[in-house]
């Protein structure tokens, strides 16, 4: 008896394959070299490589895709998404698992809710967990995906409408403990490389019907068992927090980078935790996109990066997929100097817009995010590698570097007393220039650099043009320079070269 035949969810697609900056086609990377090694290590996201590129299931397989805040009824019907049976549950561990296999990534996240129906009680729910994280398991062993993070959703079941560890419910609070302890049993379970932890209602609307010094410790609580709990069973998964200034709550705890490291250290988990930044978070902050991503680091607290942007002329978590060549050299700058970003990775919590229906879609987004943080990554190391922000930053404080008294206040050595002494004897401060080198242009510059063979393939597309045969050698050579700009203001190759193509025909 023949095996029945295997269902392909994503027949038309083949898998993604890298075709260079030249190609038109959507289906391919133009940046994205999994192989291609970069300062000693390969852009793949395995092991200690630098991208570790994830794809996020609540925005891809969760059968409500294509809703926004402002309509529930979906616009992304996926001939997968039959009911909200378990049988439906399943299948989408098939269609995500060929989908991420097509793509080329290596590593998947998800909350409990998104890959279980929550049945009619928790027990039901933590049964159908078992279930599904059977099948998961199963599926990482065949096709070598692993799971990078996992968490638990304690926000959108109504018990949790006023938070769920800052909750003035006990009951409420001890729901989302045991769905905490079952949720770090599945990670075990999976390998699981970090372990998300997001108070999506963990905050207030207002202070007035609110104990904030007992929200927070009961907070601290909570995170404290979570550690203690992992320890108990050998999970391994490296802990992480993930800010958030505002949404749904009008005040989250978990405010920003600084907050919730602060935080931390006050109740003793900082050796236990680091944070997860979103970028769309921290805009919500009111900070720069990168902002969150440079002070964890700074502070050695960087752990995983939900890699998306936001949308400045909307006032909500738009989760966007990355497009700007500027802020992902930032960002991918950031991970280039701390070495790495493992064992987190940069997970594309990102939802198709509405308007995008087509299933091609879901694969010509996920191509564009790691694209752009491709283009990043290649930029951030010829900026290191250049060593301009080295020397700008050295001369900036050098004198921190050739006064011996500088070297015991940074030691933590030096008295008041015997720093007025110096300040009175010194000479004023010459005012020097803060060289502010880093900026639009110069970032430009970095990202503009194409090796001369890059230049000679544009120059090729160029030659066949009979209606630019009159140009001096030196002219088409600042044209294909030309192209290049393009490129980077335009964020995508395909508009130059379908151009130069229908001049030439």
């Amino acid at each position: 008896m023949s095996k029945k035949a295997r269902t392909e969810f994503f027949p038309s697609i083949s898998k993604i394959q890298f075709e260079g900056p030249q190609s038109t086609n959507p289906l391919a990377f133009k940046y994205y070299q999994p192989d291609e090694v970069i300062m000693g290590k390969k852009m793949r996201q395995r092991a200690a490589d630098w991208c570790r590129f994830a794809v996020c299931w609540w925005h891809t397989f969760n059968g409500q895709m294509g809703t926004d805040p402002f309509s529930n009824v979906k616009t992304h019907l996926r001939p997968w998404d039959k009911d909200s049976s378990m049988e439906t549950f399943l299948t989408r561990v098939d269609v995500a698992f060929e989908f991420f296999t097509k793509l080329g990534v290596d590593y998947y996240c998800f909350h409990d809710v998104d890959v279980a129906p929550q049945g009619e009680s928790l027990t039901e729910f933590q049964s159908n967990l078992d279930t599904i994280s059977d099948k998961l398991l199963s599926k990482q062993k065949e096709t070598g995906v692993k799971l990078l993070w996992s968490t638990q959703n304690l926000f959108s079941h109504p018990r949790y409408k006023d938070g769920a560890a800052t909750s003035p419910n006990f009951d409420s609070f001890a729901f989302g403990c045991a769905q905490t302890k079952k949720m770090l049993d599945v990670g075990k379970k999976l390998n699981a490389e970090t372990h998300v932890f997001w108070g999506g209602r963990e905050g207030f609307a207002t202070a007035l019907n609110t104990k904030v010094k007992s929200e927070l410790d009961h907070m601290a609580s909570f995170l404290k068992m979570a550690v203690a709990y992992k320890k108990k069973i050998g999970f391994t998964a490296q802990f992480t927090i993930e800010p958030k200034a505002r949404e749904p709550t009008a005040h989250q705890y978990d405010y920003d980078a600084q907050t919730v490291i602060g935080f931390l250290y006050q109740h003793g988990l900082e050796n236990d935790f680091k944070v997860n930044i979103e970028p769309n978070h921290t805009t919500l902050a009111g900070h720069d996109y990168e902002h969150d991503l440079r002070m964890a680091s700074a502070l050695g607290m960087l752990g995983s990066i939900d890699c998306n942007a936001g949308q400045p002329y909307l006032g909500w978590d738009t989760d966007e997929f990355p497009s700007d060549p500027r802020k992902a050299l930032l960002s991918m700058l950031i991970v280039v100097e701390q070495g790495g970003i493992a064992p987190g990775g940069n997970n594309f919590d990102c939802k198709l817009r509405r308007e995008s229906t087509d299933i091609e879609d879901m694969f010509i987004a996920h191509i564009g995010g790691m694209d752009c943080l491709a283009r990043g990554l290649i930029g951030a190391c010829k900026l290191v590698q250049e060593g301009l922000m080295k020397k700008a930053l050295e001369t900036r404080y050098s004198s921190w570097n050739t006064s011996s008294l500088a070297k015991k206040v940074e030691d933590g050595k030096a008295t008041l007393e015997e720093i007025e002494a110096y300040a009175l004897a010194a000479s004023e401060p010459k005012t020097s220039s803060g060289k502010q080198v880093i900026d639009r242009a110069q970032f430009k510059d970095i990202l503009l650099k194409a090796p001369d063979a890059k230049i000679q393939e544009y120059r090729g597309y160029l030659d066949t043009v009979p209606l630019l045969s009159a140009l001096l050698k030196e002219e088409r050579n600042e044209l294909a320079h030309a192209l290049v700009e393009m490129v980077f203001n335009q964020g995508a190759v395909t508009s130059c070269f379908p151009l130069c193509r229908r001049l030439a025909d």
